[in-house]
């Protein structure tokens, strides 16, 4: 049975006055014996009124009585109870249109949001989750049962807790001055309202778009530079800690976008002489993905371009020795190509013949360091 108020459905006007005092606080989060306090009534009255409640709303349960409170607008976020004129209907808990994002979402690390420059608490991990769902939909509506597979795969919760997290994020996420939601209900699911927050993962995918401008104009320098503001966005590992399938999935394919970013931004400073400045950043990359062979490849190029053949090839041995201890493979052809080139002295230089022409699909490599 769904959760929350639909069309068709009875609205909280077929209520009687108390009833709606009871839905109204219940919305708010109070407990039962909470409400019989602030209403001066018997807390056995309080759970008769809740049950009439639910009966005449078609609802299942506590979690979908707050959901269907705050949806039609008897519950403002964080405002507690909100009475409204009988007969009044009842406002939709829709977008509002902000000028400038005010909340900033980061998932390029862990999990961090911010309002007006002011950091958040978003709760238990599960909870942040399902937040970071909705930041990764970019915008898309993801139904209740999108949300569950994706933090909770195969095994989902016993109780209907979606919407009581939905309901608790934006307490959280509403700006201090309004009643106003950046998540939105929609018939299907749940949103980000479009325009209202600013995600660290829009702003790399605008970022790797000008990268591929700047390279078919031909400005490297520029392509650089913008790498470098990508590989700036990570802080770490992204959705770091988070639970679920979809956290296990994005942090491989956000994991392997800023490797193959890393590997371009090699790729030009090598093309534009900086071969110091490549082996540098390289060397990190290498030591935080010790089996990645084409990392490890270009590694071999930096150095060989950069007049250091020895360490070049010690990268191969130690690569290669690390590849049979943990994985008990070969170096794949890459990598036996790039040490060829480097002892027969190509002058062309083994960074020539690596040509990086997009960032990987968002599937992550079967194997690490086995891509290519």
């Amino acid at each position: 049975m769904p959760t929350t108020a639909v069309t068709g459905r009875p609205t909280s006007d077929a209520l009687g006055h108390r009833e709606r005092r009871v839905l109204s606080a219940v919305g708010c989060g109070l407990r039962d014996d909470e409400i019989a306090a602030a209403l001066d009534l018997p807390e056995e009255t309080v759970a008769d009124d809740l049950a009439r409640v639910l009966v005449k709303l078609g609802l299942r349960d506590r979690a979908a009585a707050i959901v269907h409170a705050f949806d039609t607008g008897l519950v403002a976020p964080g405002r507690g109870p909100r009475s409204r004129a009988a007969g009044r209907p009842a406002p939709r808990a829709t977008a509002v249109r902000v000028r400038a994002p005010r909340l900033r979402i980061s998932v390029l690390g862990p999990l961090r949001a911010w309002q007006d420059g002011r950091p958040l608490g978003l709760g238990h991990l599960r909870q942040q989750a399902v937040l970071a769902a909705l930041a990764l939909g970019a915008g898309r509506t993801l139904s209740r049962r999108e949300l569950l597979d994706g933090v909770w795969g195969t095994e989902p919760p016993a109780a209907n807790v979606v919407p009581v997290y939905i309901y608790r994020l934006r307490k959280t996420l509403r700006a201090d001055d309004g009643p106003d939601t950046v998540i939105e209900h929609a018939r299907h699911g749940y949103r980000l309202v479009p325009g209202a927050v600013d995600v660290d993962l829009a702003r790399m995918e605008e970022l790797v778009a000008d990268m591929g401008a700047a390279d078919r104009a031909g400005d490297p320098v520029e392509a650089v530079r913008l790498c470098s503001r990508v590989l700036e966005l990570f802080r770490g590992e992204p959705l770091d800690g988070l639970p679920g399938p979809l956290a296990d999935l994005e942090r491989v394919r956000l994991g392997e976008r800023r490797i193959a970013v890393a590997r371009r931004k090699a790729e030009w400073q090598l093309r534009l002489g900086r071969c110091s400045d490549a082996v540098a950043e390289l060397f990190a990359l290498s030591a935080e993905h010790p089996l990645n062979e084409p990392v490890a490849s270009m590694l071999m190029s930096a150095l060989y371009r950069d007049g250091r053949q020895a360490e070049a090839l010690a990268v191969f041995d130690r690569t290669r020795r690390r590849l049979a201890d943990e994985l008990e493979v070969a170096p794949s052809m890459l990598l036996r190509r790039t040490r060829r080139m480097i002892l027969c002295g190509d002058e062309a230089g083994p960074g020539d013949s690596i040509r990086i022409s997009s960032l990987p699909p968002t599937v992550g490599r079967r194997r690490p360091g086995r891509s290519e």
